[in-house]
């Protein structure tokens, strides 16, 4: 989900205006009476001024939309007027192809021979309307000669003319050469249906008809007499087309559907209306509907994974290229066509069942954050790879608009964000407002920044791990900071008899670890939970501890940071009943 790349077509949009313009000012520059002159100049230039002025606000409009980082609304009732009018008239579209059947793919192009051969309702047409350029310079080579290529010419018996006619005329018939080639055969006759019907003009009078001509090729350029019954068929029903299980134009769901497609393009109709119709068209192609029930194996969940959501509440995605490191699993992942377009097609289902678990109410989450994380990527070197995560992009970019919340890259390499720059300039400020870029000593604090601890999986430095614990995800965790070279201090108040537990963390550790009890009574002795131990960086992900107490006290945790860098500290702790 390769998120919006300016596409050649909105790339286009801005030289598409100005040419709009010089279009005006050469209007301005056509001849006109010299007294009218000035005026209609003033006039014109008054007219260009104003819609210049106009593409300017238009302009400013757009740049302050795009740079908002904030998701825009789907209730219809709160858009501005401008993008009001818009959704209606994409609705309106729609229900224009659902009804024509505007959504089928268009049926495959006839052979060459077919092209070639017109029906007699369109020779009919073509009769009835000035010969074309090409018709009318070999027009007049025929009447000289004659004889064309691809015809005989024929002299008929001269039929007296009329007393007021001064000299008779001739009229010829032409008869078609069976042995020549098709279209020569069809171009020639086009050709001698064009100088009959000037000799016919000089010809007949105004209150005769001409001679009918025992032409073969003229018969056949009669209507059928059937044709009419075509007006009798009933119209076929509306088209149904639905769209990640949501039908067109039903209800609410479908506006929020809508308004993706017009966001992914300005709220330009057309353009909406064009990525729509492509994306249905597509979905049918590739057969997504038959897909989700198709087993393709569960070899990549490791590097394609959904765990959690952030601070909002979007669903986040995990993408580890890392894995790719595995020689076996790239392989069998990217060694041949066929096993590069099952991994198309598995990710492409991955994503449409998570689609699916969104909620598309106008106030609902419908968007996804997805994690990159750059650590061990084989980076752009693999051919393979580039090939395969370019073809899935653009099939994401194209057909699956506006489904990103925010894009964050963790532990990204130097290489990367040379690249980025390199590409930046060909993003939208819109899709740039959703990248969030962090190197390996960040990449755990932006997290954090997006998705709270308890949700982040342990791998990247947050509480969330798999299997039975004592904790949940949906048991916060509290984050604090430790100032270099100083001793930090937590305490958990102990009121009554219990079991407390707790677990923490402290991202990048290099510290020293330890746990005591204090008891509230000023005879009591302290105990001692946890002796002082250092923890490097590999020892240990997360440190689970817990004391059975009857007595009112506190836990007290002491973490010594004798580094010259800031740690950040995650914990959380509760208390469980106990009887002895």
């Amino acid at each position: 989900m390769a998120e919006e790349t300016q596409k050649p077509e909105a790339a286009a949009a801005a030289p598409a205006e100005e040419v709009v313009v010089v279009e005006k000012e050469e209007e301005v520059a056509a001849p006109v009476a010299p007294e009218a002159t000035d005026a209609v100049v003033e006039e014109k230039q008054a007219e260009v001024e104003a819609v210049e002025e106009t593409k300017v606000e238009e302009k400013e409009a757009k740049v302050t939309q795009s740079a908002s980082f904030k998701e825009e609304t789907n209730i219809v009732g709160e858009l501005p007027e401008a993008q009001k009018k818009a959704f209606e008239e994409f609705k309106q579209l729609i229900q224009e192809a659902l009804n024509t059947g505007g959504f089928s793919a268009p049926p495959p192009s006839p052979p060459a021979k077919e092209k070639d051969a017109k029906p007699p309702a369109e020779e009919k047409k073509e009769e009835d309307q000035p010969p074309a350029a090409e018709t009318e310079e070999k027009a007049p080579e025929n009447v000289e000669t004659e004889a064309p290529a691809s015809v005989e010419i024929k002299e008929e018996e001269k039929t007296p003319p009329p007393a007021e006619t001064p000299a008779p005329e001739t009229v010829v018939e032409t008869e078609v050469v069976v042995e020549k080639v098709t279209a020569v055969e069809d171009d020639g006759a086009k050709t001698v249906e064009a100088i009959e019907e000037s000799v016919v003009a000089v010809v007949a009078p105004a209150d005769e008809k001409p001679e009918e001509t025992a032409s073969s090729s003229v018969e056949p350029e009669v209507v059928p007499k059937d044709e009419p019954k075509e007006a009798e068929v009933p119209p076929s029903p509306p088209e149904e087309v639905s769209i990640w299980g949501i039908p067109l134009l039903a209800d609410e769901r479908s506006d929020v559907i809508l308004l993706k497609f017009l966001r992914a393009r300005d709220f330009k109709v057309k353009d909406a209306f064009t990525m729509i119709k492509n994306t249905v068209i597509w979905r049918k192609e590739f057969g997504v509907e038959g897909l989700l029930e198709e087993d393709l194996g569960n070899e990549l969940e490791k590097v394609v994974f959904m765990h959690g959501h952030d601070k909002e509440g979007h669903p986040v995605c995990y993408n580890a290229y890392g894995e790719f490191q595995n020689k076996e699993l790239y392989q069998n992942t990217f060694g041949d066509d066929e096993k590069r377009s099952k991994f198309l097609r598995w990710r492409i289902q991955f994503l449409e069942k998570s689609i699916r678990k969104l909620d598309f109410s106008p106030t609902g989450i419908s968007t996804i954050v997805q994690v990159n994380d750059l650590k061990n990527s084989p980076g752009l070197g693999k051919r393979e790879l580039r090939q395969a995560t370019n073809h899935a992009l653009n099939l994401l970019q194209d057909n699956y608009p506006e489904f990103l919340a925010k894009q964050v890259f963790i532990n990204v390499p130097w290489w990367y964000l040379a690249f980025n720059k390199m590409i930046s300039p060909f993003l939208t400020q819109r899709t740039k407002s959703k990248f969030v870029f962090a190197s390996p000593s960040k990449s755990t604090d932006i997290l954090f920044r997006y998705v709270a601890p308890e949700q982040v999986p342990v791998q990247y430095g947050g509480l969330s791990r798999d299997g039975k614990q004592e904790f949940s995800d949906a048991d916060a965790a509290t984050e604090e900071l430790i100032k270099p070279a100083t001793k930090h201090t937590v305490e958990f108040p102990i009121t009554e008899k219990c079991a407390l537990v707790w677990e923490l963390r402290v991202v990048g550790w290099e510290v020293n670890y330890s746990a005591e009890f204090v008891p509230a009574a000023e005879d009591a002795y302290t105990v001692i939970v946890s002796k002082t131990r250092k923890i490097g960086l590999t020892d240990e992900t997360v440190i689970s501890d817990s004391f059975k107490t009857g007595d009112a006290g506190k836990i007290v945790l002491t973490i010594d940071n004798q580094t010259t860098k800031k740690k950040k500290l995650v914990y959380r702790t509760k208390a469980k009943p106990y009887s002895d």
